[in-house]
């Protein structure tokens, strides 16, 4: 009866790695204690009762832990997203009236418009504060509100 339990388990852990869930590992492992307990005693119920409560108690106690382990964050950081609140540099005036305006920031020319519906010149540095659609919704930097004289 042992090969019978061990080509189980074989066929669990195939399965396991066709999907993702890691759950019929558990099971695989229930196998082979079932395999194990084949040789001490020939019972098929003994067996499949060591197989069966194996199985529920691995899957019960480590499916916690497993996801604390594996906890993922439902927020995906793309690349937009990660120059929020840095710095950057006009290079073409944002004026709200007319809907223009683009910044610079790491090496990355983006179209922008200004938070506080005021005209902000070309060569000021600015703040990133979100990303609305496909532009930056920026604000003149705190720590500087004069112009940067660097060429853009």
């Amino acid at each position: 009866m042992w090969a019978i339990w061990l080509i189980a388990a074989g066929v669990f852990f195939i399965a396991e790695i066709a999907t993702t869930g890691f759950l019929i590992f558990w099971l695989g492992l229930g196998a082979l204690l079932a395999m194990v307990t084949s040789f001490i005693t020939d019972s098929v119920f003994i067996q499949t009762i060591v197989f069966v409560i194996s199985s529920t108690l691995l899957i019960l106690l480590t499916k916690p832990l497993l996801k604390k382990i594996t906890k993922k964050d439902k927020t995906v950081v793309t690349n937009a997203f990660s120059i929020v609140g840095k710095d950057a540099i006009v290079t073409t005036t944002i004026d709200p009236k007319q809907g223009i305006g683009q910044i610079k920031v790491d090496g990355e020319t983006w179209s922008a418009k200004c938070s506080d519906d005021i005209v902000i010149e070309k060569g000021t540095e600015v703040k990133i504060l979100a990303i609305d659609g496909v532009k930056a919704v920026v604000s003149i930097s705190k720590k500087s509100s004069k112009k940067v004289e660097e060429t853009v």
